[in-house]
């Protein structure tokens, strides 16, 4: 539960200090919203290592929004980057800079490893100014606001282009940066400079893998329009009497040069750009292909017909071997493209005519160049051999059409695969004007009919090759808690993401408080999910603490005798470490609307008052109509009367004085440890009479200022202000710990203390099949996923219910393995055994309908995932169905592999066909009954 933070609430018990680390949070939100409000191209931004930010954050009482990877970060590394709030020193980027290949200190750039928030934080030009200004340091690292694709996204060029200038007149090198979105001209003009030539002298060659590619004419097209990659090598040319050294339109051994076209050709030989047909039946690998275009001769020898016959035997044998080169942190993309040009149906589709069924006019399509480019790539890995190819074309496609994808950071090979499926389909969709469809509520009708009537209405509007090939359909059923109102709809998929259901738990030490005072605090120590969430823990230990129906618990980290943070339902649980201290504070749901009192604790006595440190654990209640300090002190008198010390009463005293003591076996206890004590507003016995005390409270009360310390003491008459939430501090006197047993209080138990010896856990393993179950289990949505029930006409946590309806020809498992949160990310490599052959989902489909077909499938592709976040690796494993043979496509190298070891902890997505019906009875080396028992 995240609780704002309060600024000052007493009219007379707040202290006003100049920059206050409260104000300079305030001064920093508002100059970030102000400037991202009207943010625009070309606006600076500048770059701050997170190290130094986050030390920033916790000084002024913010959270870090840091993110630790769980197998990178250990308990005291974590407690340690999170917490301390001292003021920080200078801004100090030195740990995000690197100077590799740069001319000077004024070209200081960034390793590209780095990712944002865990490393490096982005903050506009005002901003930095502002933080400068206060706290100077550096050095400066302004980046520039640039728009990405065809719908001009905002982004900040955090990696500009890196380009490896080779002069060809001494082949000397120099790295030059600059944005992908400067024109050719301005490259010419800063290289110009660079070797203080005169532009007009200057010829500049694209010089991909160190080979004259095309020339750069100077002009307003970007270089991201020119297909240049990060780290890629141009030539410098110098003009000598009219004469260009190395030849225009020659390579450097002279040869004429072959020019890779920045867009297919379109010709009557040609289908969408690609290699023409012969007899229908496969590509033509003649040269008279677009793809195998050479030198012009005026007769071919019966050598030359014979070396072509080689090449096109090679090829012919080496169909689909080809590798894609890694164009900087792409193997990502690579690894979804092989899988997807693996796919049977697709490269019937496409290496044949569907120029006609390209949609230019979709305004949800990329006008049919995602398409093409997709085609096109296709084609040439089909007809490549073992050519290795550089998808540089398609890549700047993406990028246009797909602004996330762009740069040269590490992105998820699933997410690609979704915004590849949707916008081949939207491309190639066969349905040129959208028809506008109503929807119908089931009522009550049969299944088969409400689900035959939404499949038409999607394919009304929806009609592709994808659809037909990758789509499939589900039924969701939606159930009110309480009117009981039944929603049924059935809905497309594309992939189906499945959650990994882990075994593996946890156990968490927990204590919880009464915020009511009616008890004592009692630790807890419950199990948990090991990669669950703070709703898992909410319920686990609201199960071993009886926890009422009409009662609540608000979970919080303590730290240094303070609550560091609260803990909402979302929260991940891999984020409280085990060194960690947690509580949980016991409160009736019908308090919620009021204040929160948060009550910290001091040792007074005997102390100067600024060598006073914090003590005990902080208590949390609620302040119930509280407009006085009077108030205040009836909130912190109930919540400590489970401390009182058990008391003797005296039978030779008639004023009924208080005695402290132990309670003897000749006493009478005047109280139990649960009881509510029913002196409220006159705790101390024989400080009973108001009179005494003037304006003071019973209690030494201070308000709590921004930077955690104490303000000015809490009166009688002092006023609260309206807030969500009320830090005090309470100074403890002698007296108070002769009233109170503050050891209640004392010593919070960690949230695990491991043994002396900890046993090495057995890598955890569950199938397929467990995965689908968690799929498509019952369960209520979460309160961020209110349903409106037509019924009560108001918005319900339902319960939800999907099931297979429809599957498609070619179906996609995702494994769920990524999970992120406010502090951490993490992977599971859970090992998950699905099987090759014969994987028989019949039983998980609804639709009996025996027109769809056999609902056994073939394995023939993955994409598999290697190491952790961040700096892990893509490869993919795919299946050449005309071989029967596995092959692993680790970016441009292209290897055989067994089928038995393509099944491992690294598959991330899994890529099923639906077997023919006349393959059913052939005999296979697997069953999947085995996977299932399994």
């Amino acid at each position: 539960m995240t609780i704002a933070d309060s600024a000052s609430f007493m009219d007379n018990g707040s202290l006003c200090f100049p920059c206050t680390p409260h104000e300079e949070a305030k001064i920093v939100k508002e100059l970030t919203d102000k400037a991202e409000s009207c943010s625009e191209e070309g606006d600076l931004y500048y770059v701050i290592s997170n190290r130094w930010f986050s030390r920033w954050q916790r000084y002024v009482g913010e959270e870090t929004g840091e993110y630790m990877s769980e197998e990178l970060s250990t308990d005291k590394e974590a407690s340690s980057l999170k917490k301390a709030g001292e003021r920080p020193g200078p801004i100090d980027n030195t740990d995000i800079i690197t100077n590799e290949g740069g001319r000077d200190v004024s070209d200081l750039q960034l390793p590209r490893t780095l990712i944002e928030r865990s490393d490096y934080v982005l903050v506009p030009q005002v901003v930095w100014e502002k933080l400068h200004g206060w706290y100077t340091g550096g050095p400066a690292l302004p980046r520039q606001m640039i728009s990405l694709g065809i719908q001009k996204t905002l982004s900040v060029e955090v990696y500009p282009l890196a380009l490896k200038v080779i002069d060809s007149r001494d082949k000397s090198e120099i790295i030059i940066h600059i944005s992908k979105k400067a024109s050719l001209r301005k490259l010419y003009e800063q290289v110009s400079s660079l070797k203080r030539v005169d532009t007009e002298k200057v010829r500049i060659w694209d010089y991909f893998n160190n080979c004259k590619q095309t020339a750069l004419v100077s002009s307003d097209q970007t270089l991201e329009e020119s297909n240049l990659q990060m780290d890629q090598s141009i030539l410098f040319d110098v003009q000598i009497d009219e004469f260009i050294p190395s030849g225009f339109g020659m390579d450097s051994t002279g040869n004429q040069l072959a020019l890779v076209l920045m867009e297919p050709p379109r010709s009557s030989r040609t289908i969408a750009g690609g290699p023409s047909l012969s007899n229908g039946n496969g590509p033509d690998y003649g040269y008279g292909s677009t793809l195998y275009q050479g030198p012009t001769v005026g007769s071919v020898s019966t050598d030359t017909e014979h070396k072509r016959d080689s090449v096109r035997s090679d090829l012919q044998r080496d169909r689909g071997l080809a590798g894609l080169q890694n164009l900087g942190n792409t193997c990502f993309m690579n690894s979804a493209l092989q899988c997807l040009v693996h796919t049977s149906p697709l490269v019937d589709y496409f290496l044949q005519d569907y120029i006609n069924e390209i949609n230019k006019q979709n305004p949800l399509g990329m006008r049919g160049e995602l398409a093409v480019a997709f085609g096109e790539l296709l084609r040439k890995l089909w007809s490549s051999g073992r050519t290795v190819v550089a998808p540089r074309v398609f890549k700047g496609k993406l990028a246009r059409f797909a602004p996330q994808f762009s740069g040269y950071n590490q992105h998820d090979s699933q997410e690609l695969l979704a915004f590849l499926l949707d916008g081949l389909h939207e491309d190639l969709n066969r349905v040129k004007q959208k028809p506008y469809i109503e929807t119908k509520d089931s009522n009550g009708r049969p299944d088969e009919e409400v689900a035959n009537e939404f499949w038409s209405y999607h394919k009304a509007r929806n009609d592709s090759i994808v659809v037909d090939v990758c789509q499939g359909q589900y039924k969701s059923t939606l159930v009110c808690p309480d009117c009981g109102k039944i929603s049924i709809t059935f809905d497309p998929f594309m992939y189906l993401s499945l959650p990994l259901p882990s075994t593996a738990t946890r156990s968490m030490t927990i204590t919880v408080f009464y915020g009511d005072g009616s008890g004592l605090p009692i630790p807890f120590t419950v199990s948990v999910p090991k990669y669950g969430y703070c709703k898992d823990l909410f319920q686990a230990l609201g199960t071993a603490c009886c926890l009422e129906s009409d009662e609540t618990l608000i979970l919080a980290e303590v730290y240094e005798h303070k609550i560091y943070r609260y803990l909402d339902n979302g929260e991940s649980l891999p984020t409280i470490k085990d060194d960690e201290c947690i509580v949980a504070y016991r409160l009736l749901k019908k308090h919620a609307e009021f204040p929160m009192l948060e009550i910290c604790h001091r040792y007074l006595e005997n102390v100067k008052p600024d060598e006073r440190t914090r003590s005990l654990t902080p208590l949390v209640t609620h302040l119930e109509g509280a407009k006085s300090g009077t108030d205040i002190e009836l909130a912190v008198n109930r919540v400590l009367s489970p401390l009182k010390r058990k008391v003797l009463l005296s039978t030779n005293t008639s004023d009924g004085m208080k005695v402290n003591g132990l309670v003897s076996d000749t006493t009478e206890e005047s109280t139990s440890d649960c009881q509510m004590d029913t002196q409220v507003a006159h705790p101390f016995g024989d400080k009973d009479s108001e009179e005494a005390y003037s304006n003071e409270l019973s209690f030494r009360l201070c308000i709590n200022d921004d930077r955690g310390m104490s303000g000015k003491p809490i009166l009688k008459d002092s006023v609260v202000k309206p807030s969500k939430i009320v830090k005090i501090v309470l100074d403890w006197t002698d007296k108070d710990h002769e009233l109170y047993d503050s050891n209640y209080l004392k010593d919070l138990p960690m949230v695990y203390k491991p043994g002396l010896t900890v046993k090495k856990t057995k890598q955890e393993s569950i199938s397929l099949f467990s995965c689908l179950d968690a799929f498509l289990k019952e369960e209520p949505l979460g309160p961020e996923d209110m349903w409106y029930c037509p019924g009560c006409k108001e918005h319900r946590q339902a319960t939800k219910k999907l099931d297979l309806w429809r599957l498609p020809d070619i179906i996609v498992f995702h494994l769920k393995r990524f999970s992120y949160s406010r502090f951490l990310k993490n992977k599971l490599d859970t090992f998950v055994n699905f099987p090759i052959h014969n994987l028989d989902l019949s039983k998980y489909v609804k639709n009996k309908d025996p027109s769809g077909g056999a609902n056994v499938y073939e394995l023939y592709a993955i994409s598999n995932h290697y190491g952790g976040l961040g700096g892990g690796h893509y490869s993919a494993y795919a299946k050449l169905v005309e071989e029967d043979r596995w092959y692993h496509f680790d970016d441009a190298h292209v290897t055989p592999v067994s089928e038995g070891d393509i099944v491992t902890s690294a598959a991330y997505l899994l890529f099923y066909q639906r077997v023919k019906t006349s393959k059913l009875n052939e005999p296979t080396g697997e069953s999947s009954k085995v996977h299932e028992d399994f």
